[in-house]
């Protein structure tokens, strides 16, 4: 698990000590939780310490992190990630890449690029609204009752008219 993201978006999803509302809601929350486990998956963060693995060992030139040398479920989760950066908003999904895949803060993203303060934590919000709304999340659960309308009548009316005798 990445840390940096337990830390941020926790803290955005909380409530604060004055009973205020919180800045990220579940969905929020739920969203940001399903991208970590697929960028997880993925295998796209750096190894800071050695692996033994006989494949990685044997000194080949290609030995990097491409597609070549992933595993199927990574690659599918590289895929995914691909698809999901094609439809969010290029800053968006840069914001949610660096705190919620690389483990930056929200002071680190808004200094690298030279944003304003609370900028980042605007454009995070932006991006889990946009990616929850990918992942089929909303703010509150809906039943059947609110799902889509079957029919404008209340009660259907039969689709062969039966000829009167």
């Amino acid at each position: 698990m990445l840390q940096s993201d337990d830390a941020v978006v926790s803290r955005l999803s909380s409530r604060s000590a004055g009973g205020e509302e919180a800045f990220l809601g579940a969905h929020h929350r739920a969203a940001a939780d399903r991208l970590e486990r697929m960028i997880a998956r993925a295998q796209l963060m750096p190894r800071v310490t050695m692996s033994y693995d006989p494949a990685r060992v044997g000194g080949r030139r290609n030995a990097g992190n491409g597609v070549e040398t992933a595993s199927d479920t990574a690659a599918e989760a590289r895929q995914k990630l691909s698809i999901l950066a094609g439809r969010l908003p290029r800053d968006c999904w840069g914001v949610l890449i660096d705190v919620i895949g690389l483990g930056k803060g929200l002071q680190m993203v808004e200094t690298e690029r030279r944003w304003p303060r609370r900028s980042a934590k605007l454009v995070l919000r932006i991006g889990l609204d946009q990616l929850a709304n990918l992942f089929g999340l909303s703010p509150e659960a809906r039943g059947r009752e609110c799902g889509p309308q079957e029919s404008w009548l209340e009660t259907r009316l039969p689709l062969i008219a039966r000829p009167e005798a």
